[in-house]
């Protein structure tokens, strides 16, 4: 699914991801990209020290808040 976006798009979800505000779910609406997909695509685009802080970041905060990532 990732192979089929522009990379205006593909930065798009990066930054979404990346943001405090934007859920996984908002993604979805505007994408139709699944959890596992934005994972892959940060993964591919972000150096590893990088996707594994958000990573960190996404798990800690989505304890906290239901909504979130």
């Amino acid at each position: 699914m990732t192979s089929m976006l522009s990379e205006t798009e593909k930065s798009e979800i990066i930054a979404m991801a990346l943001s405090d505000h934007a859920s996984f779910q908002n993604i979805r609406n505007l994408y139709g990209l699944l959890e596992k997909d934005v994972k892959k695509l940060m993964r591919e685009n972000l150096k590893e020290g990088s996707y594994q802080a958000w990573r960190k970041r996404v798990r800690t905060f989505s304890d906290r808040r239901e909504h979130y990532k």
